[in-house]
């Protein structure tokens, strides 16, 4: 009998993530996985409301051999394979239990670049972000759990924590941050090595309960595209493209970002990314981090953008919901901590101060800091 959390996660990707309706598709793209069981409680599920569920598996191992050896036409190919399949289903939920978060760390800039161009930019962002209802979660595993710093039980035991919450209650919980973003036409972050501003007048504000990440809790939207200008350093490591970075510093003018540094990883790498087209040296999200129960970060990023006291900006590509108009290959979640243990700092609406040190000022939104 499979363990009851496994239940859970399973009924809240079936009727909550991706609400899944009789006679409908459920492609289940399974990454690197030790253990088949979410996977097979999905495609049990999916059958008994009268949908169908596809499964696929993927080892990042292969990937890593297609993207280095191929060619472009052997991509564009792959591409137009996955696309198609893609285009046949109604809902996409993604599986990851990366074995080697470093897996891409060695494939050349333009072949990465091959990679987006002619799979994941059609594929994902323009199709599965756009016409499917879609989630994507990590699986925890020992590698995982040596991320974290945690022991592979005790990693467990935190993944189901923050993964099986109450996600209605959260969706309500993030309803008065919605309104403020709203309201908002300027936003001021400062703190260590820090000093941005950017407009979000006029832009959507998207709560995340659930529905595309789990684990989730976050309120995004995007900066007017040529509005951000200053300076920002982020305090959280980050993986991009197989590669780690630390310390990524970003400097601003007119919404481009005209100088990148870091503390730790390769630096030209770094800017190669942030010019991989146009819109990569550009933002197309903002975000409030909010899940009160992760609080530190593991180079994970469906973990790390959720810390509470956190938030991300992030070049490249603006979502739909909150469509700045920013088109790029890339989409990169950059994290800000802001609580007093990594430095402290404040954001501010329109001159008035919504956090300070990672804890909100209103009291309607305090529900939202760590417990």
């Amino acid at each position: 009998m499979p363990d009851p959390r496994w239940e859970t996660l399973a009924d809240t990707l079936i009727g909550h993530s991706t609400r899944l309706q009789a006679g409908e598709a459920i492609l289940v793209e399974c990454f690197d996985l030790e253990d088949i069981t979410l996977p097979r409680l999905i495609a049990r599920k999916a059958a008994r409301i009268g949908a169908h569920a596809l499964i696929d598996v993927k080892d990042s191992r292969l990937m890593r051999e297609l993207i280095l050896r191929g060619s472009e036409p052997q991509m564009k190919l792959i591409g137009a394979f996955e696309l198609a399949r893609m285009q046949s289903v109604q809902a996409y939920v993604a599986l990851r239990g990366a074995r080697n978060v470093n897996e891409f760390s060695d494939v050349p800039a333009e072949k990465m670049n091959i990679y987006n161009t002619h799979y994941l930019k059609p594929v994902h962002f323009e199709t599965r972000v756009k016409k499917t209802r879609w989630c994507v979660l990590r699986l925890p595993n020992a590698s995982m759990a040596q991320q974290a710093g945690m022991s592979t039980e005790g990693f467990e035991e935190f993944y189901f924590d923050v993964c099986n919450i109450d996600y209605p209650r959260l969706a309500r919980a993030l309803e008065p941050l919605v309104e403020r973003m709203e309201r908002a036409r300027e936003v001021e972050i400062v703190g260590p090595d820090t000093d941005l501003r950017f407009s979000i007048a006029g832009m959507p504000a998207i709560p995340c309960a659930g529905e595309m990440n789990i684990p989730d809790g976050e309120v995004f939207t995007a900066p007017v595209r040529d509005s951000v200008e200053g300076r920002i350093r982020f305090n959280t490591p980050t993986i991009y493209q197989g590669s780690s970075f630390d310390g990524v510093q970003l400097e601003f003018q007119k919404g481009r970002i005209v100088h990148a540094d870091c503390s730790g990883g390769d630096v030209e790498k770094l800017r190669r990314i942030l010019a991989s087209d146009e819109g990569a040296s550009y933002v197309g999200e903002f975000s409030l981090g909010c899940n009160p129960r992760i609080l530190e970060p593991m180079r994970d990023i469906l973990f790390d953008e959720k810390i509470a006291g956190s938030l991300h900006l992030t070049p490249g590509n603006a979502y739909d919901e909150a469509d700045n108009g920013n088109r790029s290959k890339i989409h990169w979640d950059l994290v800000l901590i802001q609580r007093e243990d990594y430095g402290g700092g404040s954001i501010l609406f329109d001159g008035t101060p919504l956090r300070v040190n990672g804890r909100f000022i209103p009291p309607e939104l305090q529900s939202l800091d760590p417990e």
